[in-house]
């Protein structure tokens, strides 16, 4: 130890310095899809990083309270995670951010509602890049290229496709982005993606970075299926409950009152033969079928010979044979304890032929 001791302290001081490196390098990483503060494909950080290398001063922050301490007034303020947002927090944004840009990402149709747009938004899957095509100079010659996105529908909107565009301004001062995977790092250099959102978020000084949480909203607010439905959806499910229960009670009526029968209900035996053998044959099973044909001429065979009913079924064998002629082997395989199962549907029709010969010949004085 004495005489190594330099160089323990070497390796130890190395530990502690790269501890440190992982500890202070990560703790500021967050996970969250599109996240400043997120390295991974997912997230957000490279854009947040070349914003500010371009001299835009970005401010992150992560719940209403924050936002409403920070000056909006003439910077640009984007929200991602807009599903995160609830009817409380949209109205403290709104009001706060009343005279700056503000830049949704992926808003949904109860986000796009409480802002006032009464048009749905459109889930898209994008193939290939996709063009400005707008009257905007700040995006010609630009293209976006991404896996899903969303159309919302206005008129003169960048980057249109069938249902809308995917960048669209339905007044002043508020801007829906729809291609949100174009911010992540994974992306953001497909087709010209960076330069979109560069342009986009770029144009003031100051640069806003809300990501909403559920922590923000009040007792009786939420996210949930029914803040992102339409309001007009609403009315239309409980009259298509209405509606089914008046199908239901209609349909039941038809049927008409019920009809006393007396019991039991007597069925003829040819029809209960019938059920029962195309119950056999629908499940295939032949080894049943054969035994209870088996069984059946063994009971007539014994009454016609005066055997009874417990009459041994070795004895029975015997006596046919002697009573009919018939080789006892050959009454054996179709009447012995140790007769073969069919194994095909031509075997089992064979076997109900002989049984059925051998019954006449029983019969016969």
């Amino acid at each position: 130890m004495r005489r190594h001791r330099s160089a323990l302290l070497i390796v130890a001081g190395l530990v502690v310095a790269v501890v440190v490196v992982l500890v202070g390098g990560t703790a500021d990483r967050r996970a969250g899809y599109l996240d400043p503060a997120n390295p991974d494909p997912d997230g957000a950080q490279a854009l947040a990083r070349v914003l500010a290398d371009q001299g835009v001063d970005v401010t992150v922050v992560r719940d209403a309270d924050a936002l409403e301490a920070t000056d909006a007034d003439g910077a640009t303020v984007l929200v991602t995670s807009t599903d995160q947002l609830g009817e409380s927090t949209i109205g403290r944004l709104r009001t706060h951010a009343r005279d700056a840009r503000l830049v949704l990402v992926e808003p949904g149709p109860g986000t796009t509602g409480a802002f006032g747009i009464a048009d749905l938004p459109f889930s898209v899957a994008i193939d290939e890049p996709r063009p400005a095509r707008c009257t905007d100079p700040t995006y010609a010659g630009l293209s976006i290229e991404v896996d899903e996105a969303s159309e919302y529908p206005a008129d003169g909107g960048c980057f249109p496709g069938k249902y809308g565009a995917l960048l669209v301004e339905p007044r002043d001062g508020l801007v829906l982005m729809g291609a949100g995977e174009a911010l992540t790092n994974d992306q953001v250099l497909r087709a010209e993606n960076a330069a979109v959102v560069l342009r986009l978020l770029g144009q003031q000084q100051r640069l806003v970075w809300y990501v909403p949480t559920v922590e923000d909203l009040v007792a009786d607010d939420g996210v949930s299926l029914t803040t992102l439905l339409p309001d007009w959806l609403r009315p239309t499910l409980w009259l298509l409950v209405i509606t089914s229960l008046v199908l239901l009670l209609w349909r039941a009526r038809r049927l008409g009152a019920l009809a006393r029968e007396p019991l039991p209900v007597v069925v003829k035996a040819i029809e209960t033969t019938r059920s029962r053998g195309r119950l056999y044959r629908k499940a295939g099973d032949r080894a049943h079928a054969a035994a209870a044909l088996r069984s059946a001429a063994r009971v007539r065979a014994a009454d016609r010979l005066g055997l009874g009913p417990q009459a041994d079924t070795a004895t029975l064998v015997r006596d046919l044979a002697r009573h009919t002629g018939v080789p006892l082997e050959e009454v054996d395989i179709l009447l012995g304890a140790s007769a073969p199962v069919p194994a095909t549907d031509h075997d089992l029709i064979t076997l109900a032929n002989r049984l059925a010969e051998l019954d006449r010949e029983v019969r016969r004085p």
